[in-house]
């Protein structure tokens, strides 16, 4: 999923105050029947997005899934049905953010690209109302870089979702220096509450805490593969049968997307320059080549697509 919005920065007048997503304050509801309080935005039809989608679905909110693309759209619908079963208008796709003014809470999970990242979060400031909580999924982008474009960083937010992530229990929760503390709460309240996280309050930090240990632990492994150090089964087998690890890191960065992998090596890069982060040459000709994990049907493992 490539998510594009031409709308520009909105210039609209915003309350300094940390928006109430908890409260329940006057407004249109989507479909009949939901309170505004209960209604969230989710920008982004791919892996994470609709997981947060189906994850706030499961919390008994009402969901407005925004992707650009109408097979994107379709798919992810298709995908939380799958696992939900038929869940009439609790669910409303649409193309534009636009039609997210009526949210109280909107989460960006577009991919991992600061450009694209900035663009969409501007448009989203533009059409919510001031009693909107922003969030971002990034995995790797510094919460304070993106919220440095908004015009009210005060009611936006790092909230960092694992894939999948219905059954991952934990997200990282990165406050901006410009993040309000009312906003903190309510966001961890919300994660907590209505999501059925745990919520770690993690420094904004290239990588946060997980991504930080995992992304160059990832990138090791293909390393090795790449050097002949030994084949990607026996790296794998090795750090399942010696560290009692459930999933050896090759299939992992399988499972993750190897094209989202490198995205977030490079976003972490950008930002450190250390050499930990550098991805290796194999890793960029199987992404080049489309070869992108399970995904794609093959990565360093082959899959059944």
């Amino acid at each position: 999923m490539t998510q594009h919005d031409n709308s520009v920065h909105g210039s609209h007048d915003r309350a300094a105050q940390a928006p109430d997503v908890a409260g329940t304050g006057a407004g249109p509801g989507l479909g009949t029947g939901h309170d505004a309080a209960t209604v969230v935005g989710v920008v982004g039809g791919g892996t994470m997005g609709r997981g947060i989608a189906e994850t706030a679905l499961r919390g008994g909110c009402a969901v407005i899934l925004c992707d650009t693309s109408e097979a994107g759209r379709n798919g992810a619908k298709q995908r939380i049905e799958s696992a939900l079963g038929p869940v009439g208008d609790r669910l409303e796709l649409v193309a534009d953010t636009s039609a997210l003014a009526r949210c109280r809470m909107v989460f960006e999970a577009v991919p991992e690209i600061l450009e694209l990242k900035t663009t969409v979060l501007g448009s989203i400031e533009e059409h919510v109302s001031a009693e909107t909580v922003i969030a971002t999924n990034t995995s790797s982008i510094p919460i304070t870089r993106l919220a440095a474009t908004l015009s009210h960083p005060e009611r936006f937010v790092g909230l960092h979702f694992f894939n999948p992530v219905p059954k991952m229990p934990l997200v990282e929760l990165v406050p901006a220096e410009s993040t309000s503390e009312g906003t903190r709460e309510q966001v961890q309240r919300f994660a907590e509450d209505v999501l059925g996280k745990r919520t770690f309050v993690v420094g904004d930090r290239p990588g946060f805490v997980v991504n930080a240990l995992l992304i160059p632990y990832l990138l090791s492994a293909a390393r090795m593969y790449d050097a002949d150090y030994a084949s990607a089964e026996v790296i794998d087998e090795a750090m399942v049968l010696s560290c009692g690890l459930p999933i050896g890191p090759l299939a992992l960065a399988d499972f993750i997307g190897l094209d989202v992998l490198c995205d977030v090596a490079d976003a972490m890069h950008a930002e450190t320059g250390d050499p930990a982060l550098v991805v290796p040459e194999t890793l960029r000709t199987f992404v080049a080549e489309g070869t992108l994990g399970r995904k794609s049907g093959s990565g360093f493992f082959p899959y059944n697509a």
